[in-house]
């Protein structure tokens, strides 16, 4: 329901701040913007994310299906089921969403996004089937839209690759309060959904599983800072996609050995890939025309302008507010929050506080309003409850420790 009320609020705020800007500011042009920008959004979600994902997703809903004949899947969930059945009560143990959710998970960490979706929507869909009520967000889940929504990338590659083409003397320097700040918004996205759920976080596994992975994350952390950006590059490209291609190879070798049939395996599985892509276009139109028409308004730009006014009263320092649009921008739209990132590098340099504190705010958590559109979407869950405040409410912390962290590295 709140996404339902949120939604009509986008057409309704760009409406009426058009309107102002007609009346007021005499521009003729806005409505005529907001609505090439419509037009522009929806076939944006068809053509350019849709499409594309559909010939992703059958290859590598193929491959997971050979992956689950070959029991890769189950070797996964046994090996994280101590810790995933305290965080998601409602799935029985060794189950194969299990495995999924933690392919996704690291195909997430390793900044593998074109994996990491397919695998994704296969474990919604796996969840659906556990789901007792079809329309409405199971637990589960909920836990993992949010987790999923929140979680780490190790090395943001991407956005150091546009700092380095805007000139940027060192673009890795923001890689360590990156990886701080979507941690962060990580772990208040497990807490606040943990609360909603009365699920136990003092328990032993679950204490000793965060522990872990909070060691290697600062392992990784006192590493990667010991080394020169080019072999941090290095590492990245190198390591990220030779896991993922050794997980390929692993999964044909394991199909192999148990005289699986190979090919009609991920034929099998492939034909899942197109019906997900198609079945997803309606969620993302819907979501993307709507944001479209509220950036295409100008209403983030009095929001922002707005913030940075009630700051300056506060006499606290505003240096942030040059960033905020890529902040606000961030949990509607990746390709938005991006173009802001690069617009505010554009204006303030890459290597200033403003820049480099859009580029922090670009890697601190995922575009929670895409993700439920496209992951609910899939399996056509209509009452998403809590998801979004969880999302959202991660992203804040996100969003508050990236600037904080910011001030204390670069300013």
């Amino acid at each position: 329901m709140a996404l339902n009320y949120l939604w009509i609020a986008f057409f309704l705020i760009a409406f009426i701040v058009a309107l102002l800007k007609l009346i007021f500011l005499g521009d003729t042009e806005i409505f005529k913007l907001i609505v090439d920008g419509m037009f522009d959004s929806a076939e944006t979600s068809v053509m350019n994310i849709a499409l594309p994902l559909a010939g992703v997703m059958t290859f590598f809903m193929g491959l997971l299906n050979i992956g689950e004949k070959a029991g890769a899947i189950n070797f996964l969930a046994r090996i994280v089921g101590p810790f995933f059945n305290r965080l998601f009560p409602e799935v029985p143990k060794n189950h194969p969403a299990s495995g999924q959710m933690i392919m996704n998970f690291s195909a997430n960490m390793l900044g593998l996004d074109n994996a990491a979706t397919p695998f994704g929507l296969k474990a919604m869909q796996s969840l659906q089937e556990l789901n007792p009520s079809k329309t409405v967000a199971s637990n589960a889940q909920i836990m993992f839209m949010v987790l999923h929504s929140a979680g780490p990338v190790l090395i943001p590659l991407s956005i150091m690759a546009q700092r380095a083409i805007y000139g940027a003397k060192d673009a890795s320097d923001i890689f360590i309060p990156c990886l701080i700040a979507t941690y962060v918004a990580t772990v208040t996205g497990l807490l606040f959904v943990s609360f909603k759920q009365k699920i136990n976080l003092l328990d032993r596994v679950i204490i000793t599983w965060l522990g872990g992975i909070t060691a290697a994350i600062g392992l990784l952390l006192w590493y990667l800072s010991s080394i020169p950006k080019e072999q941090i590059e290095i590492f990245s490209k190198v390591s990220s996609n030779m896991i993922l291609f050794g997980l390929i190879i692993s999964f044909l070798l394991g199909a192999l050995r148990k005289k699986v049939d190979v090919f009609d395996a991920f034929i099998e599985g492939a034909k899942g890939g197109f019906e997900t892509s198609v079945r997803i276009i309606p969620y993302l139109v819907a979501m993307l025309v709507a944001i479209g028409a509220l950036r295409n308004s100008g209403a983030l730009t009095w929001i922002v302008d707005g913030m940075k006014y009630l700051f300056a009263l506060t006499n606290i320092n505003t240096d942030f507010t040059d960033a905020l649009p890529t902040a606000l921008m961030h949990p509607l739209s990746g390709g938005g929050s991006r173009a802001m990132m690069i617009d505010t590098m554009k204006t303030f340099g890459a290597d200033s506080f403003a820049g480099r504190l859009a580029c922090v705010f670009q890697g601190s958590a995922d575009t929670i309003f895409y993700v439920i559109a496209l992951y609910f979407g899939s399996v056509n869950i209509k009452e998403t409850r809590y998801t979004l405040w969880a999302g959202l409410t991660a992203d804040l912390a996100g969003i508050i420790t990236a600037i904080l962290v910011s001030y204390l590295f670069f300013h």
